[in-house]
């Protein structure tokens, strides 16, 4: 079977780099010291003058953790401003280096900024190859500018004189499937088959996860069938998109079989496999299978996040199972888990009408004194 069967439907800104004298020999201290330092702007600081030291520059755990920790809070004018501050080391003419930038600048969503790193590179003496290229797509779908993806990937590679390779075409594809354009991602398969590039599974799981995820169910079985024709074998995230294809379709007996079938094929399920059986039962509105397979992720070694608590609690609510709801609230403060208030205030006003007025409680100074996140729930009398 064939793809095609498939389917038959600003300019740079003048720079200048302060060429830096460095120390290589990074205190001890100096990584921890960032990563367990709870005050922003004193992060800044600490992580502008880490960055004097070269070794320091090489890390790029660091850069991706303190990025992501100022994202979180909206620190936006921080981030460019420790990453505006790399710009006067001598590794700006490396392309490696110019490349993290670019990619750190499009995880915070920061496209324009990414794209001035990447006009800035001739300037700084940094060629540009497919490296940057692809650093230049991947912040562009990070940041969530879709609709820029197409053209970049149509005109940069003859100014470039670079050839688009396998990671191009995921980028691209990544980009079309999360506009809803699964044909376009299909075409961009098929263009790039004809190139010699052979997709890999990365490629199709963004095809199973576009159509799957979308309600395109029969498309994605065609997908499926496809990548098995390939010889490519399924891996976890396959699997996941399929379990989602299935719970949004609510066949939930043919979800525990893939589940099962999972099993049998060595691939180990993770915390999405569970969320999203829990939403397929969910869905066909049975609560004890629900529950059942909530109580699951922990059995096989695996962690509540976010969607678990957000796909059960409000239908825990809309059943009047608030003790369950209790115990749910309670893992959501051990697992440090950031969710909206008003999923935590519902369960609290059920309580409270149910008469359970020591777990409201407990739940609103739970609420109230982590330290992670504070939310302020409120303690109607019951007859509210």
């Amino acid at each position: 079977m064939s793809l095609s069967r498939v389917f038959n439907p600003s300019a740079a800104t003048k720079t200048t780099t302060t060429t830096t004298t460095t120390t290589t020999t990074v205190p001890k201290d100096v990584f921890s010291s960032i990563y367990k330092e709870r005050n922003l702007k004193r992060l800044v600081e600490k992580f502008k003058k880490s960055s004097e030291f070269y070794r320091f520059r090489r890390k790029n755990g660091i850069y991706e953790n303190t990025v992501h920790r100022l994202a979180s809070a909206g620190r936006f004018k921080w981030i460019e401003e420790i990453l505006e501050d790399q710009k006067r080391y001598e590794d700006m003419s490396k392309e490696g280096f110019g490349a993290r930038l670019i990619s750190l600048y499009g995880k915070a969503g920061m496209f324009e900024n990414a794209h001035k790193v990447f006009s800035e590179m001739p300037e700084r003496n940094c060629k540009q190859t497919v490296l940057s290229f692809n650093a230049l797509l991947g912040a562009c779908v990070n940041s969530k500018k879709f609709d820029k993806v197409d053209g970049l990937f149509k005109d940069l590679p003859d100014e470039l004189s670079v050839e688009p390779d396998l990671v191009s075409y995921n980028t691209v594809i990544k980009a079309f499937c999360e506009m809803g354009s699964l044909e376009s991602g299909i075409s961009m398969v098929q263009e790039m088959e004809k190139k010699g590039i052979k997709p890999d599974l990365i490629t199709f799981n963004t095809l199973l996860y576009g159509s799957y995820g979308s309600g395109r169910f029969e498309e994605g079985e065609r997908i499926w069938a496809l990548l098995k024709e390939k010889n490519l074998v399924p891996d976890v995230r396959s699997y996941n998109a399929r379990l989602v294809g299935l719970a949004l379709e609510k066949r939930v007996k043919e979800a525990v079989e893939v589940f099962e079938e999972m099993r049998t094929k060595d691939v180990e399920p993770d915390v999405f496999s569970f969320n999203a059986l829990i939403k397929g039962f969910a869905a066909v509105e049975n609560l004890e299978e629900a529950k059942r397979w909530y109580g699951e992720i922990e059995k096989n070694d695996c962690k509540q996040n976010k969607e678990s608590f957000a796909i059960l609690v409000p239908f825990l609510c809309d059943n009047g199972d608030f003790d369950f709801a209790f115990k749910v609230c309670k893992d959501i403060f051990h697992r440090k888990k950031v969710v909206g208030e008003t999923l935590l205030q519902n369960v609290v006003d059920g309580l409270v009408k149910e008469s359970k007025i020591e777990e409201a409680e407990k739940i609103a100074l739970l609420g109230k004194t982590n330290s992670y996140n504070r939310y302020r729930l409120k303690l109607p009398s019951k007859e509210e």
